[in-house]
């Protein structure tokens, strides 16, 4: 069954590849595994500041030989440089690590500020985050500077809730092209997605594999979510794996989804959940949904997130 290539349309006008490469976590691997993803045809690469991968995305894209205007980069601003004063300063360090004078999409990677400087997890005496004092409304505008400029050609936001969207809308001028939020088959998160749809705003999913990531202590006393009957079941029908039934549920929604590997025939099966599930199954998939949230690092961020969402434990 061939890969479909899907794309979806942003705000902007401009396409997103509904196939994601992510790169958050093992920095040392990643220019390798970047270097691997473009070799097998993604054109969608997904990093962060806070990921420490930025050079590695660069290198990976340089060394390649692919020109710059066939692949799709997004990154984020981190929480430390929310003040409008540090918005374009942390795109423009960003950018250099790349190797790009832009990037596609430019999120905003939570909606709290932390203290201002070169820590990222700026810390008290007492071991607890810094908060900064910047509102997420004015970091907004901020970016938007950086798009009108050029430097960032689409802005979003990520781990965004509804009450926190609906503000940012109102008291903005841009409408964000994409959120980024924790979407899988154990939290598809129906309304909350089909209402970010509806203001015209592009979902896209990390961790499309739900508990599969280690660093979800909250998931590791379960079965894997790629191992679910029903989506192994699913997945027999079309000679494909969990995983891959996973990902194709997602671009069925009208999502981006956004795997991570670093071995180098998942990446290419990752690639491969590009396919299309007939309606009897989709339908099947709706039954699998447990409303589980794997991340939500409130306590140690010092902002509730995710209020009046689905999986949010209070």
């Amino acid at each position: 069954m061939a890969t479909l290539d899907t794309k979806f349309k942003l705000n902007t006008g401009a396409e997103i590849p509904a196939v994601g490469f992510g790169t958050w976590q093992d920095k040392d691997e990643q220019e390798g595994a970047v270097t691997e993803a473009l070799k097998a045809g993604y054109t969608h690469i997904d990093t962060a500041r806070i990921y420490g991968t930025e050079p590695a995305v660069g290198a990976a894209i340089k060394k390649s030989g692919i020109p710059r205007s066939k692949i799709f980069i997004t990154t984020k601003l981190w929480n430390t440089a929310h003040h409008p004063d540090d918005v374009e300063p942390a795109l423009d360090a960003s950018l250099a690590d790349l190797g790009t004078d832009y990037v596609d999409l430019y999120l905003m990677h939570w909606p709290v500020a932390f203290g201002r400087g070169d820590t990222m997890f700026p810390k008290d005496n007492n071991g607890k985050i810094i908060n900064g004092d910047t509102d997420f409304v004015d970091t907004w505008k901020a970016m938007e500077k950086t798009f009108k400029k050029g430097k960032a050609k689409a802005i979003g936001i990520s781990n965004f809730s509804r009450k926190e969207t609906e503000r940012l809308l109102k008291e903005t001028e841009v409408v964000p092209a994409a959120h980024q939020i924790e979407v899988h088959p154990y939290l598809q998160q129906n309304e909350a997605c089909a209402w970010f749809r509806s203001k015209g705003i592009h979902v896209q999913q990390y961790s499309p594999f739900g508990n599969q990531n280690e660093v979800y202590s909250k998931g590791q006393n379960m079965g894997k979510l790629i191992d679910d009957p029903t989506l192994v079941e699913v997945g027999q029908k079309y000679n494909k794996n969990g995983a891959q039934v996973a990902l194709a549920w997602g671009i069925a929604q009208g999502h981006s989804v956004l795997p991570k590997s670093k071995t180098p025939s998942r990446i290419k099966d990752n690639l491969e959940g590009d396919f299309r599930l007939e309606e009897a199954d989709l339908e099947k998939l709706k039954g699998v949904d447990k409303q589980l949230r794997f991340n939500d690092p409130s306590a140690n961020f010092g902002w509730n997130f995710y209020i009046g969402e689905d999986g949010k434990v209070a």
